[in-house]
């Protein structure tokens, strides 16, 4: 079974800064994002200089049980093991659009904005949720900066989301003469003219802070490096992972890499510090 240590390993290894667009699609946000997939993909599995893409496909159907689409989180989950969510951004330090979906510290399973493949591809009722965010500039295909950070590590429990979410969702709803219906967005409204033909909906748009920013306390972007990889968890996630992991990392013989005890903000109440472990690659 892979895990995030193998994956930074492997990206350490054999980096490549080179990530494909792929603009098919209407919506080019989302498409230019696959070649990230692919190199994420590739990490956990080891991959990256596999040729025969049959023994590819083989190895990816054996590590992953789920792979998703544009529209619903997440975008990987590794067998028995973790969520993963993919995003690509232009810039290392602007804001990460989630879309119609909340933050998430975990994912769960009777979670209404999975799909029903993601929710019977394995047993599971909760995961870990790793946030992957690359950041490939504008007119390039160079990736320049890649972070894998949990989302314990800075995403609030779902009720803080769900909270704000359901109140103005109750609010809209409770407008009188107006024909709602029923959604998992914050509203829908059914039959806006007088043919009842059209239909009205009301979506939330979720932000996040970048990684750049939020842990800006505990990592400093070097704008003169060509390349760097950035991992955060938990201390107790990192010492949850095999022995042969953690000291194959540790005696990595290189001095681009770094694996260092932190201290992070609670994300439920920062003023509380949680021990956490913050692994660097710099080129």
């Amino acid at each position: 079974m892979s895990n995030i240590i193998k994956a930074f390993v492997n990206i350490v290894n054999n980096y490549q800064t080179t990530v494909n667009h792929v603009t098919n699609g209407n919506n080019r946000a989302n498409n230019m994002g696959e070649g990230l997939e692919s190199l994420i993909k590739d990490a956990f599995a080891d991959t990256a200089n596999e040729i025969n893409e049959q023994n590819r496909l083989e190895l990816f159907s054996i590590l992953y049980s789920y792979s998703g689409n544009k529209n619903n989180p997440p975008d990987l989950i590794l067998r028995n093991s973790d969520a993963i969510e993919i995003k690509k951004l232009e810039s290392h330090n602007t804001a990460i659009a989630l879309n119609s979906s909340y933050p998430k510290a975990k994912l769960f399973s009777d979670s209404t904005m999975i799909t029903t493949a993601c929710r019977s591809c394995e047993e599971w009722s909760e995961k870990d949720m790793l946030y992957a965010i690359g950041n490939v500039p504008k007119n390039t295909n160079q990736l320049k900066s890649l972070w894998l950070v949990y989302g314990d590590c800075f995403c609030a429990d779902k009720e803080i989301y769900e909270r704000i979410k359901d109140t103005i969702s109750n609010g809209i709803t409770s407008i009188p003469n107006v024909e709602f219906t029923e959604t998992n967005e914050l509203a829908k409204v059914k039959k806006v003219d007088p043919l009842g033909i059209t239909d009205f909906r009301i979506r939330g748009m979720w932000h996040i802070e970048n990684p750049t920013k939020i842990f800006n306390y505990l990592y400093s972007y070097d704008e003169t490096k060509t390349f760097q990889l950035i991992c955060l968890m938990k201390k107790e996630k990192y010492e949850s992972m095999p022995l042969v992991d953690r000291q194959m990392i540790e005696n990595l013989n290189t001095q681009n890499v770094s694996v260092s005890d932190v201290r992070i903000k609670n994300p439920n109440n920062p003023v509380q510090l949680i021990d956490g472990k913050l692994l660097g690659f710099g080129v």
